[in-house]
């Protein structure tokens, strides 16, 4: 086991470096700000330059207190009859990349560009030689964006832009593990030197009831999420919290804690702390606490 820990550490630690060296070619705006992040005041009507989006990562040990062995749903078609002997231990990376498709419409004073965006979250049951090592869960998150540059000031920080989309979500399994849903995206972004703020709420675009595998997703999951991310010298800590906007039984929500210290160029250690529900699609109505320790290379800001 400590053999096997320490091929994945040295891989992660292989890929950062690459991966770093190669960030600074292709000029990724890693650890900047919000505008720079969205091209907010460059005039460049340049297209499909690949930009970060969410933070990129590695989590070689990711620990939950309550592994979702037999994951459930309020859909028939999607209960899950037999647990799999999951372990609490597992690997958890993501990738995310987002870039500007095309510019709809620029004057003087204003200017709209489309983006297109991807993100994907793995778990990976690495640590789990009984039933072979399978991936317990991949996300799939393509997302178009329409957005506009806002210049005003909101309780001292600076408002950057507005934006709203089309996200699609799913595992890409089928029945009865198939879990997805399509929702309507709205965001606004502000900052300051150190500071960003995104408020994202959305609306979920119902579905048949037996097309649907994850009936009332948004009472977990949540309608909305607040992102706050500070960034200063080599240390980047960042909150994201979500929220059913309900109340009594369906006061649920969940929040996720990052710190991120850099040690190498673009390679940070990076630690991450989830409680609450969804966080995965697979466990969108299942309550755990996650604890993962590993590295990143692209963190909000």
């Amino acid at each position: 086991m400590k053999y096997k820990f320490s091929i994945v550490l040295l891989g992660m630690l292989l890929c950062g470096h690459v991966y770093g060296q190669q960030q600074k070619q292709l000029m990724v705006l890693d650890g900047s700000s919000l505008s720079e992040r969205w091209l907010i005041k460059n005039d460049s009507a340049k297209t499909f330059r690949v930009l970060p989006y969410k933070p990129v990562y590695v989590l070689g040990v990711n620990h939950t207190d309550n592994i979702n062995n037999l994951p459930q749903s309020d859909n028939p078609l999607n209960v899950i009859a037999t647990p799999t002997e999951y372990i609490k231990a597992e690997l958890t990376f993501q990738l995310s990349f987002k870039t500007r498709m095309v510019r709809l419409f620029k004057n003087k004073k204003q200017k709209v560009d489309l983006w297109v965006a991807y993100t994907q979250l793995s778990k990976w049951q690495f640590y789990n030689a009984l039933i072979s090592r399978p991936f317990r869960e991949t996300n799939y998150e393509p997302e178009v964006l329409m957005v506009l540059p806002m210049e005003y000031k909101f309780l001292g920080l600076d408002g950057v832009y507005m934006a709203i989309g089309f996200n699609h979500q799913s595992n890409g399994r089928s029945n009865p593990f198939s879990r997805s849903w399509n929702r309507v995206m709205f965001q606004a972004g502000w900052e300051s030197e150190n500071w960003s703020i995104v408020l994202n709420p959305w609306i979920r675009l119902q579905e048949d009831t037996i097309d649907d595998n994850n009936p009332n997703i948004e009472n977990y999951v949540g309608r909305a999420e607040l992102l706050s991310a500070f960034s200063k010298n080599r240390h980047n800590i960042s909150l994201a919290l979500r929220h059913s906007l309900n109340g009594g039984n369906e006061n649920r929500g969940s929040l996720r804690l990052d710190y991120a210290i850099q040690i190498l160029d673009y390679l940070h250690l990076h630690a991450q702390v989830f409680h609450g529900y969804g966080e995965s699609l697979i466990d969108y109505n299942h309550k755990q606490t996650t604890f993962g320790i590993g590295f990143s290379l692209v963190r909000w800001r």
